[in-house]
């Protein structure tokens, strides 16, 4: 089992930053992938960004690439989403994942999830 908890939602200008943090605990931190996914009211979990066991991997999705970055300390057991120029479409609640294996996109691939951490961007 691993344990996944999230932190550092908050309210947000739009054009402003927030940096997201999940802290894992249980298994090897860094026998994971880990994902970032988001949820907004009325709509489905998406992917958002996902990084591989060592860091060495990235994988976003196109409407966050170059504003969003995902990073892991696997000597911290953390996962971190760094989110600058916050756009009005990105309020949602944040949740992180971990799975086993590789990498992935998919909702139904991990394993683990948080109990989400929300987002607002006002306008």
């Amino acid at each position: 089992q691993v344990q996944l908890v999230e932190s550092g939602g908050g309210l947000v200008q739009a054009g402003g930053s927030l940096r997201l943090s999940c802290a894992a605990s249980g298994r090897t931190f860094s026998n994971y992938a880990m994902g970032w996914f988001r949820q907004a009211p009325g709509k489905e979990r998406e992917f958002v960004a996902a990084i591989n066991w060592s860091g060495s991997s990235t994988y976003y999705a196109d409407s966050v690439k170059g504003r969003f970055t995902i990073s892991r300390d696997n000597a911290k057991n953390t996962v971190y989403l760094q989110m600058k120029s916050l756009k009005p479409a990105d309020p949602a609640v944040y949740y992180c994942a971990a799975r086993t294996y590789g990498s992935s996109r998919a909702v139904g691939e991990y394993d683990y999830w948080g109990q989400g951490t929300q987002v607002t961007v006002s306008s």
